[in-house]
């Protein structure tokens, strides 16, 4: 019993393993360039939280000294030396060196009889700051800094007396400028820890993991594993998984290709598997949309023309109901597949085209029962964020499934056909995809100089970055809410953003 117990154990761990192991449909590669990029926006952002910094009144006395510093401000940072850099495997490094702080409190003095108040300049000089920001994926699949590593040191510091008793508070003012080098040095690290942990996190919320791409459909963009970093590299493996709404719990078995990025020219790249696409196709035939239906007006002119004038001629003379209108219905009998070369993508498509007549208050007569075999061109490019698809109809063949003698007789009709393919059907089916997909990138984050690259079984897409907002712009608007007190508490405003499940 222990022994086959054993057993069961090791082939659900085996299982486990080769889960964790699944393929990527979605991958996402920022560079050192990227991540310079990401450093000059995130060095502002730096600079306001230190000059955010509160810290504690400061008072003592020596013999007959006392002091009593308050309304500590920060009025100015030089940031001049910082670094930003990747450290394997898990982490961002970001250092700080030779910085200066300037401060200004106010001071209340009492040296025998003699009483003064009035404010203070100081300036602390050579401070450093060495943090580790340690990246990973939570729970539910997002990207999160799950720990922070500081360290701050400030070389000296000097504050200005000025006043009848300066030489004497030059000399006593020796306790006041130690007590706050210490209570800066001890206040650098907790702010950028909370800017760490709470609002750069609160930005990563931003990121589209499970979100509804349209009533039909949604898209899973979990992470499915730590991230990997290098020495120039921070690589991502999303899900990349389309799922119908109705079948959310449903998994798409991924036995594609997995996307390879090996060029850092770019700031970023993103590569797209066929697994990707295949997903997304799988899941509209899933929900039932795959199917267009032309009738009556709708139904072009000429090829009604041409379908009375034809092989359908003789059909038609048979029904009782010639002059009634006609109804063409393209519905996909199963799930497209994406193939992606080098030479570029192509999308193949299976369908039934039935022809009828409707006539009014009476029964439908069904005409033609007709196999359809359609090869599109995919055109793959990125917009903002958003992925889109323009398909082009390359290749077109029908065939009866009844006898060969009426396929032949079809023949006629495969120019027509495919022209109401190309000149109807395809526009609304462009219509559909116009909309496109979002990369998971952070909000007020996006592409510029996008170039796509196919190859094989995937492709890639190689993009600079630019911020269309600052991050203290977006975690302002994402700041998480303090809970006020008492039995309720406070609720954020219902956001604009696609629902995220």
């Amino acid at each position: 019993m222990a022994a086959s117990s054993g057993l069961l154990l090791l082939l659900l761990l085996s299982w486990l393993a080769m889960a964790s192991q699944s393929p990527p449909g979605c991958k996402i590669r920022i560079t050192s360039k990227g991540l310079e990029l990401v450093k000059q926006e995130g060095l502002r952002f730096v600079e306001q939280e230190l000059q955010n910094i509160t810290v504690s009144d400061l008072h003592g006395k020596d013999g007959q000294f006392h002091y009593n510093i308050s309304q500590v401000k920060v009025v100015d940072l030089q940031l001049a030396f910082s670094d930003l850099h990747f450290q394997p495997q898990q982490h961002l490094v970001f250092n700080i060196n030779n910085a200066s702080i300037s401060l200004r409190f106010r001071r209340q003095l009492l040296y025998w009889f003699f009483y003064d108040i009035g404010s203070v300049n100081a300036s602390a000089d050579g401070v450093h700051i060495h943090t580790v920001l340690q990246l990973s994926k939570d729970q539910a699949g997002r990207l999160k800094i799950s720990n922070v590593t500081c360290n701050a040191s400030i070389a000296k510091m000097h504050a200005g007396f000025s006043g009848t008793l300066r030489k004497v508070y030059e000399f006593l003012g020796t306790f006041v400028v130690t007590g706050m080098r210490f209570l800066l040095s001890q206040q650098i690290c907790p702010s950028l820890e909370h800017a760490s942990l709470v609002l750069l996190n609160s930005l990563l919320d931003t990121v589209p993991v499970r979100n509804y791409v349209d009533e039909h459909i949604g898209i899973d963009y979990s992470l499915l594993r730590d991230p990997i970093v290098s020495t120039d590299t921070l690589d991502l493996d999303f899900k990349g998984m389309f799922f119908h709404r109705a079948r959310e719990d449903e998994e798409l078995e991924n036995h594609a290709v997995e996307p390879v990025i090996k060029e850092t020219e770019r700031m970023v790249y993103v590569a797209f598997s066929e697994y990707f696409f295949d997903s997304a196709m799988h899941s509209y035939f899933q929900a039932g949309v795959l199917t267009i239906e032309l009738q009556g007006e709708k139904v072009p002119k000429d090829l009604e023309v041409l379908l009375r004038a034809t092989f359908f001629g003789t059909i038609f003379m048979l029904s009782p109901a010639v002059d009634a209108p006609l109804r063409l219905v393209l519905q996909v009998s199963a799930p497209p597949r994406c193939v992606i070369k080098p030479s570029g993508t192509s999308v193949s498509v299976s369908a039934f085209l039935n022809i009828s007549l409707v006539p009014p208050d009476r029964p439908v007569v069904q005409l033609s029962s007709m196999a359809v075999e359609t090869k599109l061109s995919a055109k793959v490019f990125l917009q903002g964020k958003a992925l889109r698809v323009q398909l082009d109809l390359r290749r077109f063949r029908i065939y009866s499934k009844q006898s060969a003698l009426e396929s032949l007789a079809l023949f006629s009709l495969q120019t027509p056909l495919k022209t109401l393919l190309q000149l109807t059907i395809m526009p609304i089916i462009n219509e559909r995809t116009k909309k496109g997909v979002q990369i998971p990138l952070p909000e007020g984050m996006d592409f510029t100089r996008e170039v796509v690259t196919n190859h094989a079984g995937f492709l890639t897409v190689g993009a600079d970055l630019h911020f269309s907002k600052g991050l203290r712009e977006v975690i302002e608007k994402y700041r998480p809410v303090p809970t006020a007190p008492g039995p309720t508490s406070s609720q954020p405003e219902p956001s604009t953003d696609p629902p995220q499940l």
